[in-house]
């Protein structure tokens, strides 16, 4: 009787996701790495009248007008400007769409400080901080990624207020 050599799972390594590390002004941003549809060079954004500071406008992209946020704005940790060095990244929308114009939209942007890095995340590597202060708007958590303090975004959250300024703004 043949016997087959099967690999042996412990799991670990089945539970593991890749994410990004994202600088934003004021610190960074973990993400799954399925959430990221491209990483663009800044370009100075189409204004829209009386949206928020933290909406810096609209690029244009794949025939789509994304809104582009920033972060570091709207979750109060930075003063955050596009420039020289900045990326943008285009974000599929986790509701499925994003409002824009009366319409949904399966992206919106977010500016960042340089690329993104890939990284693996794992129960073992992941650790949640609790230092008992408020979490700055549109985070849902803290965390230490190994060596990495970073913020997990509130994309959800994000989504609802990107709609609500574009609304308010109209």
């Amino acid at each position: 009787m043949a016997t087959e050599n099967v690999p042996q799972h412990t799991g670990a390594a089945e539970n593991d996701i890749r994410g990004v590390l994202i600088q934003i002004a004021g610190g960074r941003l973990l993400l799954p790495n399925a959430t990221i549809a491209e990483v663009l060079s800044y370009a100075e954004p189409d204004a829209v009248a009386g949206a928020p500071d933290w909406l810096l406008g609209r690029i244009r992209w794949r025939g789509w007008q994304l809104p582009l946020i920033a972060f570091g704005r709207f979750s109060g940790l930075a003063n955050e400007r596009g420039g020289l060095g900045s990326k943008v990244l285009v974000l599929r929308a986790l509701g499925g769409s994003a409002p824009v114009e009366g319409r949904r939209t399966p992206y919106f942007a977010l500016l960042t400080q340089g690329f993104p890095r890939l990284v693996t995340v794992s129960r073992d590597t992941l650790m949640t901080v609790d230092d008992h202060n408020a979490l700055p708007n549109g985070v849902q958590a803290c965390v230490l990624l190994n060596e990495d303090a970073a913020f997990l975004p509130d994309l959800g959250a994000i989504e609802d207020q990107i709609g609500l300024a574009l609304a308010q703004a109209a």
